[in-house]
């Protein structure tokens, strides 16, 4: 009976190591997946289309296409840099190789040269580099968007709180300025009906 008891006691103890040490390892799995891009399938997806444009020798949808990989690259820059400059390297080294095929069927189409030199003219970690300051100065263009219309509706509560007030002060004054004038034509006109009646009185007593 003892026996028994030390090996469940045992197997216990097993079970929770055990527990213990996978645990992290699957947490250390979920964090992986989530840095984790697949660069190659990414690449295999836009070379094939790529391929199938130089091949159809379609110029309007080869732009479209190199277009499309400028997107993914900024696709991926938001998830893991350094998976974004792979891809580039990789969407480069296609490009490069295909460039006189490219270069027989686009001619002096400017759009499709400007896209093409987008991916091929610099360095993959300047292309990256660029796309990241472009995503920073969009997102410091908002904000200060926001701030300025936040100072403008301020601005103008203020503005329209000030006209109120002096709304509200010119109105007074009006009316004082008013009860004044009524005040005055009564001691005016109590003054003209004192002398009336002085008036009456003297040519009453014969004066």
């Amino acid at each position: 009976m003892f026996m028994a008891m030390a090996a469940c006691a045992i197997s216990f103890a097993s079970c929770g190591n055990k527990a213990q040490q996978t645990a992290p390892a699957d947490e250390v799995a979920v964090e992986d997946s989530v840095a984790t891009i697949d660069v190659d399938s990414a690449v295999d997806e836009i070379t094939d289309q790529l391929s199938e444009d130089i091949e159809t020798e379609d110029a309007s949808k080869l732009q479209q296409t190199l277009e499309a990989a400028k997107a993914k690259i900024a696709e991926i820059l938001k998830q893991n840099p350094e998976a974004a400059k792979e891809y580039v390297q990789k969407v480069q080294d296609f490009l490069k190789e295909n460039a006189d095929k490219i270069k027989a069927f686009v001619g002096d189409n400017a759009a499709v040269q400007t896209a093409f030199d987008a991916l091929t003219a610099a360095p993959a970690e300047s292309i990256v580099s660029g796309l990241t300051s472009a995503v920073d100065g969009v997102g410091t263009a908002a904000e200060g968007a926001v701030d300025a219309a936040k100072d403008a509706a301020e601005g103008a509560v203020e503005d329209a709180k000030n006209a109120a007030e002096g709304a509200v002060d010119a109105a007074k004054q009006a009316a004082e300025d008013k009860a004044n004038e009524v005040k005055d034509a009564a001691k005016q006109k109590a003054g003209e009906a004192v002398d009336a009646a002085a008036d009456k009185a003297k040519k009453a007593l014969g004066i």
